[in-house]
């Protein structure tokens, strides 16, 4: 059954055409191998306008729904979850300058960046604060109309690219309670005092994921977002969203898991037949297909839920939860149905199943995700 509307199922096709056209999987696969940032394929995305999805109107955007950002989410990452991270993780912050900015911070950043010329990062975990992001240590002091920050980030996707703008969750309260006197500040990543240092990460190897070393790092007080103290509410805000998105990515990225190991398996020829043959083979990936397809509706669910305003904490877990470790399994098993090939690059799948193996951990992990749905549970 298909519960896509003409207009969504139209939606997703132009996306898939241009992922298949324009961008392909071997511009994406030489951006892993490379280590490079994706800056041809981020541009294809917007010349599109997409990147105007769900902007409103009033700030020059598409004014779209959750749900149509999440069909994009799913298409952009199917020939790996990497790709769509670039555009996922300028989105998250782009939406909070939209609900947090003021006019001033609306109009300096929101077109240039519906029109590509820069893009967002998010900074919240630490060496020390990582699930317990509360925990950040990284200072932000005033003085007079600036603040100096000091301390260290990490886990920092994207931050490296050029022309990037990275939110970073800072303490500029030292004596609040611990969810209390967090702010966050929009910071440009040529800022003086910035070490920004790309690690080299199993997975995320073309987005890049980095570490930060923030060194006297002089800001004006009007690139706070938000109001003194009230960070915490503003990067938790963003995690329905960004959690959606991922969920969505890895659908995409997974169902591309399954098409390329059916493929394999219907042309590899072992004892005279192909090994599709074999049930053990088969059964596999039944199970793969069935997972995907469980994952995707969990994902439609939470993605219809937020679309309409209605409360979907638990849903939205559910998601993550499941999309994740879905990825996880039928890369796992992909690698297993190619062999030895799966090994190269050019197989695809032994990137697929790296990232499968990321995605458990970024934006929640999975024992986070339980913990919220335990929370949830009533007899």
């Amino acid at each position: 059954m298909n519960f896509l509307t003409p207009e969504q199922t139209l939606w997703k096709d132009q996306v898939d055409k241009l992922m298949e056209k324009e961008i392909g999987r071997e511009y994406i696969r030489k951006c892993d191998m490379d280590r490079a940032y994706p800056y041809e394929g981020y541009a294809a995305i917007a010349r599109q306008g997409w990147l105007r999805l769900l902007i409103p109107e009033a700030y020059g955007g598409y004014g779209g729904s959750i749900f149509e950002y999440a069909l994009m989410c799913e298409s952009t990452a199917r020939y790996g979850f990497d790709f769509a991270t670039a555009i996922m993780v300028s989105t998250f912050t782009a939406m909070n300058i939209v609900k947090y900015g003021t006019d001033e911070q609306k109009e300096k950043y929101l077109e240039p960046f519906m029109q590509g010329d820069i893009r967002f990062s998010i900074s919240i975990s630490e060496p020390g604060a990582g699930s317990d992001a509360a925990s950040t240590r990284t200072r932000a002091m005033q003085e007079g109309d600036e603040y100096i920050l000091r301390g260290q980030k990490l886990w920092c996707s994207g931050a490296a690219a050029k022309n990037v703008v990275i939110a970073m969750l800072v303490r500029t309260d030292a004596q609040a309670p611990k969810r209390q006197g967090l702010s966050v500040f929009l910071v440009p990543n040529d800022t003086p005092g910035l070490d920004i240092r790309k690690l080299p990460t199993m997975a995320r190897r073309a987005t890049g994921t980095t570490e930060i070393f923030v060194d006297d790092v002089r800001l004006p007080a009007a690139q706070m977002l938000g109001e003194p103290g009230k960070g915490w509410p503003i990067i938790t805000d963003h995690l329905e969203l960004e959690r959606i998105a991922v969920s969505a990515g890895y659908v995409g990225n997974a169902q591309q898991a399954v098409d390329d190991a059916l493929k394999y398996a219907q042309e590899r020829i072992q004892f005279d037949r192909p090994i599709f043959d074999f049930q053990v083979i088969r059964h596999l990936l039944a199970d793969m297909q069935t997972s995907v397809d469980a994952a995707r509706l969990l994902v439609y669910r939470a993605a219809e839920l937020a679309s309409t305003g209605r409360p979907c904490t638990r849903e939205v877990s559910m998601a993550k939860l499941f999309a994740s470790e879905t990825l996880q399994t039928v890369t796992r098993n992909g690698m297993q149905i190619y062999g030895g090939h799966g090994m190269l690059p050019e197989a695809d799948m032994e990137r697929y199943f790296r990232e499968g193996m990321q995605s458990t951990i970024g934006g929640g992990t999975s024992q986070i995700q339980r913990t919220i749905i335990a929370k949830t549970l009533k007899i």
